[in-house]
């Protein structure tokens, strides 16, 4: 009987956990450019979010978000210069159910503040 529970709690830790924990809604950050990214915030209408420091091709951790929707205010930093991605409203717009995404956010050539980012959500 014992060695059944010891199957049972092994087979459980192993197929019953998912990495997606849908009880919160978690957002991070791909770097998806040929650039390093700074000071990056995040605002999604319910505060600011800070991400620590994006090398190219690099995710951040998740971080918890009460209110996100599938676009957000991004400001960052790319060798000293801030750029800022501004939505203008969220009208319209539907909250992200609870789960795991991804903001991949991408930089062009531009020198422009507002039009060098880019940004694409990914449910992971």
């Amino acid at each position: 009987m014992k060695n059944i529970f010891i199957i049972v709690v092994i087979a459980l830790a192993l197929f019953g956990c998912s990495n997606d924990d849908s009880s919160e809604l978690k957002i991070r950050l791909s770097n998806a450019s040929k650039f390093n990214f700074q000071n990056i915030t995040v605002n999604t209408s319910t505060g600011n979010v800070n991400f620590e420091n994006l090398n190219s091709g690099q995710k951040s951790t998740y971080k918890v978000f009460s209110l996100a929707y599938r676009y957000a205010f991004v400001e960052l930093q790319i060798d000293g210069k801030t750029y800022t991605l501004q939505p203008i409203d969220y009208v319209g717009e539907i909250p992200l159910e609870k789960g795991n995404y991804t903001y991949e956010i991408t930089a062009n050539d531009s020198q422009n503040q507002h039009g060098k980012l880019g940004l694409q959500l990914i449910k992971d």
